[in-house]
């Protein structure tokens, strides 16, 4: 019985440091470091943990981390308004060590701003 008490908690546990490993905080991204520029959308993911897309931002392609789906669905911003080739302005922040990785804070789509966080 102790034994499987203490694989039982040595599961638990794994279980626990994986998803918090998963999760992207905010503690990852340089928030002294704004970068607020406009783009075209080259592909964008839109399904849950967040939602992605990918930019040029200073002649390379960045992964941009967005908000969950129903956040953004709750904000008005769809799937289809995020598609490749929409013109986006994005307000982010760079990751402290993943290189063209950020975090966006809002995106504007066609002038319409949408709050992220």
């Amino acid at each position: 019985m102790a034994y499987l008490k203490s694989a039982l908690l040595i599961v638990v546990l794994f279980l626990g440091a994986s998803f918090t490993f998963l999760h992207h905080g905010w503690a990852d991204y340089d928030q002294t470091k704004v970068l607020d520029f406009k783009s075209k959308i080259e592909e964008s993911v839109y399904e849950n943990p967040h939602a992605l897309a990918k930019v040029k931002y200073n002649k390379k392609v960045w992964t941009v981390f967005l908000a969950p789906t129903t956040r953004m669905t709750d904000r008005g911003l769809s799937a289809e308004m995020i598609k490749k080739g929409t013109e986006v302005r994005l307000v982010a922040y760079p990751h402290k060590t993943e290189e063209a990785e950020m975090r966006a804070e809002r995106i504007f789509v066609d002038g319409t701003k949408y709050e992220l966080r």
